[in-house]
């Protein structure tokens, strides 16, 4: 059963805030979500046409479950019908399945088998069949690796994607074959030995926590920063998954694909990471508590779009993905300073994606449009919503570094950018707070972020750059309106 947010919880959101029961049942939340997509995996495998999903296909998925289920150290699998998840997520104990099955990248791959084997998708077809399989075949490595992390022996027969098979939390081989090749993994006593055709064997020490060690060049170990904090668990900087960003799906023009990271690149991410967890504090241990709690792993992505690469390049794109919870998407980031407050953005995204599959905050037709200071295309409602209270987040956030500013250049370049958001988010709360269409939870989370808008407004950054920011917000409306409004286009 899906936990229910209490009001306690919802006025701490709406605070975009979140103490450890608020932000713990999050987790639960989307830990249980997690679990009940994969069953709806295992089910649409089960009721599938032969001509998408052969029946060897599915005997395949029923080996591999068997497979999780003894890595989870026990459990028996229903005679008929589909299996369920090991343990439920309410369970503390987090056994090698469990980590596998709830890492973030997992959900990803589960959308795309689903919509996969989607029947509304109209007739199975060679490329669509052929696409499915190679998603489904990806299942048959998540449970290798769990089960090779619960010391299990084990021999697969696993199939590698363009020459690359991946083993997540372990790293990646490069095959002697360039295409789709089947390749054969056995675990004894703690190793694993990769045999293909036409190559060498790959022998292949799984270390503790993340990656894993081989002599061979065509190994390629999976890599991971250091704890957040003293005692937290190696945060994984993940280039190797192959579901880490949205495959074939349309992508907003300031964002960049996924990147490969060299030593160099792996160097500057270490070094802004060491500066993260200070950075945060200033802006509230709540923000640093956020970040432990919530984040499980990175993802790299290349530079944006007509952006310097290496040091001191500028420009920088993040991003969060509402079926991958846990994950956030960046670019190199330039400064510990930076990366904090891209925490606090994306985090704050993400807290609000989750909330918004608990509750029912709003009711807005999709195809209502608003101006958001933030963007210069007309944004839905439910996109307002997003931007205003990641950037409330944000002003809370800088407002408080520049309060705790020991450097004059540090407070004023932190008082700068909390009155640029501040005044952002006052220009989309008319909107948020007059649409008929919130629901009566929806008010109250919206009445407490005016109510947050007030507090910090109350405390405000010097007038040269309050005055600033406003100049800036009205440049933008101008511009919009010029370019968007039109007598079909709702009050703002």
């Amino acid at each position: 059963m899906l936990p229910a947010v209490t009001g306690r919880a919802l006025a701490e959101l709406g605070r975009t805030e979140g103490g450890p029961d608020t932000l713990a049942l999050l987790v639960r939340d989307q830990d249980t979500r997690r679990l009940l997509t994969l069953r709806a995996v295992l089910d649409a495998v089960d009721g599938a046409d032969d001509t998408l999903c052969p029946p060897r296909a599915r005997a395949r998925m029923r080996e591999d479950w068997a497979l999780l289920v003894a890595a989870d150290g026990g459990g028996t699998e229903p005679a008929q019908g589909t299996p369920g998840p090991p343990h439920s997520a309410s369970t503390a104990r987090r056994s090698p399945a469990r980590d596998r099955l709830l890492h973030p990248l997992i959900g990803p791959w589960a959308g795309r088998c689903l919509r996969g084997l989607d029947p509304g998708a109209g007739p199975p077809d060679e490329e669509r069949a052929r696409e499915l399989a190679r998603d489904l075949a990806h299942f048959g490595a998540v449970a290798a690796v769990a089960a090779a992390r619960a010391g299990i022996s084990f021999t697969v027969r696993l199939t590698a994607r363009d020459g690359v098979l991946a083993l997540p939390s372990l790293g990646a081989l490069h095959t002697a074959e360039s295409g789709d090749a089947v390749v054969e993994v056995v675990h004894r006593r703690g190793r694993l030995t990769v045999r293909q055709r036409g190559a060498q064997d790959v022998v292949v020490h799984p270390e503790n926590g993340i990656g894993a060690w081989s002599g061979s060049l065509a190994w390629t170990p999976a890599y991971a920063l250091p704890g957040l904090v003293p005692g937290a668990a190696p945060m994984p900087l993940d280039d190797l998954d192959p579901y880490r960003t949205a495959r074939g799906g349309r992508r907003h023009r300031t964002m960049s694909g996924p990147a490969t990271l060299d030593e160099p690149e792996r160097k500057r991410w270490a070094q802004a990471w060491a500066g993260t967890a200070g950075a945060l504090a200033l802006g509230g241990e709540s923000r640093l508590v956020e970040a432990v709690t919530l984040l499980r792993c990175l993802v790299p992505l290349a530079a944006p779009p007509g952006t310097a690469t290496g040091e001191g390049g500028g420009g920088s794109c993040s991003a969060t993905r509402r079926e991958a919870f846990g994950a956030l998407l960046s670019s190199t980031p330039p400064t510990a300073t930076v990366f904090a407050a891209t925490l606090v953005h994306e985090l704050n995204h993400a807290k609000l994606a989750a909330l918004g599959e608990m509750v029912v905050l709003h009711q807005a037709d999709a195809g209502e449009r608003y101006f958001a200071p933030w963007r210069p295309d007309p944004r839905p409602y439910d996109g307002l919503l997003q931007g205003a209270y990641a950037h409330l987040a944000l002003a809370d956030h800088h407002q408080r570094c520049a309060l705790a500013a020991v450097r004059p250049a540090d407070r004023e370049a932190a008082w700068a950018l909390h009155a640029r958001y501040l005044t952002q988010v006052g220009a989309a709360l008319p909107a948020l707070v007059g649409s008929p269409r919130l629901t009566a939870v929806g008010r109250r989370f919206v009445d407490a972020m005016v109510a947050t808008h007030q507090r910090l407004a109350a405390q405000p950054a010097p007038r040269g750059h309050m005055v600033r920011a406003q100049a800036y917000v009205e440049a933008a409306r101008t511009l919009w309106t010029q370019r968007h409004a039109s007598p079909l286009s709702p009050a703002e």
